[in-house]
């Protein structure tokens, strides 16, 4: 569900481009694009016969483009049926429900270097970022990882970029010494050197354990999950929603978001994997199992936030501030 204000935007243009990746530019069928920041994702409203998700999509256009916005999305078949349905709904002429841009994946425009790091689709918040830091002049490399030159997408549009001798591609079929070396391609830890990396999970697993390894500050590591594989089961416990007078059971196999959800409790969800932050809300008492990929380390520590629509609680009882 959502409770937000939706945009309709037409897809005016559209390029299926390799790797199964469909290039769509939207455009606004009545008044003028939000402005947005490097990292930021639209959520789209997917509303086909049975189906009615929310997914998210990051923008890969440039930041300083008033005009458009454009996306990537890979049609991917272990999906839960989202970029399926981006790929046969976003024809060019349909008009397409969406909120945002919204960004929880912010570039430090001031950082004294960025290193970019996008494996396959976790490409598609790189080229914004890539294209906003060489409109500042700052120091950036992006490194772009895929499976084969033959499925990589966005590949002509880099290499005749205005940053092209900025950008280094890494191919799994290509020679040893072209692949990602993370000892060899990661900077050494600095405080005004900052890292992103997106991609699939075991890719960004990879990368952001070689960085902590090698002393980076979590405050200069920055990632964004696009989905996770989040185990939902365990323990059945209470959650009390005290703002809104609302106590529930949260079953061995369902949600805190659902379980409120069910009982009445307005509650926004979208992604259902911990990855969008869209349901993130206070705790006030109890102690929680994080189960998402959202929270940094720090919050997680706090024990004051949760992404209800897939983490739980350790004990028997939390208490929402919702």
């Amino acid at each position: 569900m959502s409770t937000g204000t939706p945009l309709t935007l037409r897809v005016t243009e559209r390029l299926d481009d390799r790797g199964a990746i469909a290039r769509i530019r939207l455009e606004p069928v009545q008044g003028t694009l939000v402005p947005f920041t490097a990292g930021a994702h639209l959520d789209l409203h997917l509303v086909e016969n049975t189906l009615d998700l929310w997914r998210q999509y990051s923008l890969c256009s440039d930041p300083a483009e008033t005009g458009f916005y454009e996306i990537g999305v890979l049609k991917d078949p272990v999906s839960r049926g989202g970029s399926e349905a981006v790929h046969r709904l976003a024809v060019v002429g349909a008009e397409l429900s969406v909120e945002g841009p919204r960004n929880h994946f912010p570039l430090a425009e001031d950082a004294a270097q960025s290193v970019l790091i996008g494996g396959g689709i976790g490409i598609t918040p790189m080229i914004a970022m890539a294209k906003r830091l060489h409109a500042l002049g700052r120091d950036f490399v992006l490194h772009y990882c895929t499976r084969s030159e033959s499925v990589t997408a966005f590949l002509d549009t880099l290499r005749a970029a205005p940053f092209a001798d900025r950008v280094v591609f890494h191919f799994d079929d290509g020679a040893a010494d072209q692949k990602l070396d993370l000892a060899r391609d990661l900077p050494a830890p600095a405080a005004d050197t900052h890292l992103y990396v997106c991609g699939p999970q075991g890719f960004m697993d990879w990368v952001l354990g070689a960085a902590e390894t090698a002393g980076h500050a979590s405050g200069q590591v920055h990632r964004e999950y696009f989905s996770a594989d989040v185990d939902l089961t365990g323990e059945g416990f209470e959650v009390e929603a005290r703002a809104s007078g609302i106590t529930v059971k949260v079953g061995p196999k369902d949600t805190i978001a659902k379980a409120l959800m069910a009982a009445g409790v307005k509650l926004e969800v979208k992604c259902e994997e911990g990855v969008c932050g869209t349901c993130v809300t206070d705790v006030l008492e109890g102690e929680i199992d994080h189960r998402d990929q959202f929270l940094t380390d720090d919050e997680r520590e706090d024990g004051d936030l949760i992404c209800a629509c897939c983490s739980r609680a350790k004990g028997a009882r939390l208490v929402l501030d919702i």
